[in-house]
């Protein structure tokens, strides 16, 4: 089992590698883009493909969370994405807000990385509490982690 420091650095760089998956996905639809949607199209584009990369992270390494199949991961997945409908809502109102006060991509940006670790600090317990709870098959040797 890991203790609070190595899971703490261990969903921190996980968190940081989700971070840059979304935020540089934001950059290369900018980049690509020159339509006025294409803000709008980039948050949803960066959300999602950090959400992959981050549920991926957090169920094999964080929780060591072991599906049954193809359909139960498919509905833990929906679970894990509901759960971080509130922590989307704060990454993205920090990301518009400081889009509207500053006007620049870089403050964009900032205002995205701070949203984003402000949610994976909520993320991360909501998760724990109700998404990665039961336990993981005793068959594959994994457990899943209990704090």
């Amino acid at each position: 089992m890991k203790n609070n420091v190595q899971l703490t650095v261990l969903y921190s760089t996980f968190a940081g590698i989700a971070t840059l998956v979304n935020l540089g996905t934001q950059a290369l639809v900018v980049l690509w883009s020159h339509t006025a949607v294409a803000l709008v199209v980039s948050v949803l584009a960066g959300t999602a493909s950090g959400l992959a990369v981050k549920y991926w992270l957090d169920k094999h390494y964080i929780f060591r969370f072991v599906t049954r199949d193809l359909s139960h991961d498919g509905r833990l997945f929906a679970l894990y994405t509901t759960m971080g409908g509130a922590t989307t809502i704060i990454f993205w109102g920090m990301e518009f807000l400081f889009q509207h006060l500053y006007q620049t991509d870089v403050m964009r940006y900032t205002g995205g990385a701070l949203g984003l670790v402000i949610g994976y600090l909520v993320k991360y317990q909501l998760d724990k509490r109700f998404v990665f709870v039961h336990p993981a098959s005793v068959d594959s040797g994994k457990q899943a982690y209990k704090p």
